[in-house]
């Protein structure tokens, strides 16, 4: 018969092992996160290529320091497109690309004519995932 503390070890780090496993694979569910590396509060808008057309959605509201899962589910499109301002209205992140967001949250099929569609126009920038099925994006504060 075997050493009953021995055996108890056994099983204790063996559950340890099973919570470890089930906390980092719940972590790692994450496929697009954005972290707030600012000293404020950030709102975020994403846009990517779906279904044939361009779609948007907002807002995720990130904190100094914190990080945000925008998209759980593994990527598909190689480019995800990222608008970015304080809760000043100051661009934190900002591209070439203009695509339509909305004072609150909204999902928007198209990119043209916002305006006219009663929708508000933003520059998105344009991130490159390399094909990955995971990206992690860091926002700075603007020079």
């Amino acid at each position: 018969m075997g050493n009953p503390a021995i055996s108890c070890r056994i099983v204790a780090l063996r559950i340890a092992v099973c919570l470890t496993s089930l906390i980092m694979g719940s972590a790692a569910q994450a496929k697009f996160a954005v972290c707030n590396q600012t000293f404020d509060v950030v709102n975020v808008a994403l846009g990517q290529f779906e279904r044939g057309a361009f779609e948007t959605n907002g807002w995720w509201t990130i904190g100094p320091n914190q990080c945000a899962n925008v998209i759980d589910t593994p990527l598909t499109a190689r480019y995800i497109y990222v608008f970015a301002q304080d809760v000043f209205g100051r661009e934190i992140l900002t591209g070439s690309v203009s695509m339509c967001v909305a004072p609150d949250r909204f999902t928007i099929r198209e990119e043209t004519q916002c305006l006219t569609r009663g929708y508000l126009e933003a520059r998105f920038h344009e991130v490159d995932t390399l094909r990955t099925e995971r990206w992690t994006l860091f926002l700075y504060p603007p020079p």
